[in-house]
């Protein structure tokens, strides 16, 4: 059997490298969103729409994306599960645009995520952070902080 060379989003053991993913997403965002935005009727769901079919078209080789998916009271924006060869790796995303401060907006999300994730069994998920305000520069929209609470690995993302 040949050696054959992995795609650029799976890690050596075969999960899914939802960092290089979303750091992928982050750049496509800057570079399209504003045209592709100004194209969704409801605007609000424009940011979402666009992270699910960037990333459906990579997940749906080897795995699923579940939106809306309903764990418990809350529910989470989109629950990507991966076959590899040890199982299934789940990732949480949760998605927001940002209407308050920063700080309140990743405080709140990562009580979501971390809930969330505790109910499907997720041991890393990413709150992406939709900043459409105009007055600030992509520099300043465009960020990247990980955090680990417990067992958990919680990575932040703006766009």
């Amino acid at each position: 059997m040949l050696h054959q060379p992995q795609a650029w989003y799976v890690k050596p053991d075969g999960l899914l490298d939802m960092d290089k993913l979303i750091a992928a997403f982050q750049q496509f965002f800057r570079e399209h969103s504003e045209s592709w935005l100004q194209s969704f009727q409801y605007r609000e769901a424009g940011p979402q729409l666009l992270l699910q079919a960037f990333l459906q078209r990579i997940v749906n080789g080897g795995g699923r994306i579940d939106r809306e998916y309903g764990l418990g009271r809350g529910r989470t924006d989109i629950l990507v599960q991966w076959k590899h060869p040890a199982g299934v790796q789940r990732i949480v995303l949760e998605l927001k645009i940002l209407y308050k401060s920063l700080e309140k907006t990743i405080e709140t999300g990562l009580e979501q995520m971390a809930k969330y994730m505790d109910q499907c069994g997720a041991t890393t998920g990413h709150l992406i952070i939709f900043d459409r305000r105009k007055d600030i520069t992509w520099d300043e929209k465009i960020f990247v902080e990980n955090k680990r609470q417990g067992k958990l690995d919680l990575n932040i993302w703006g766009c």
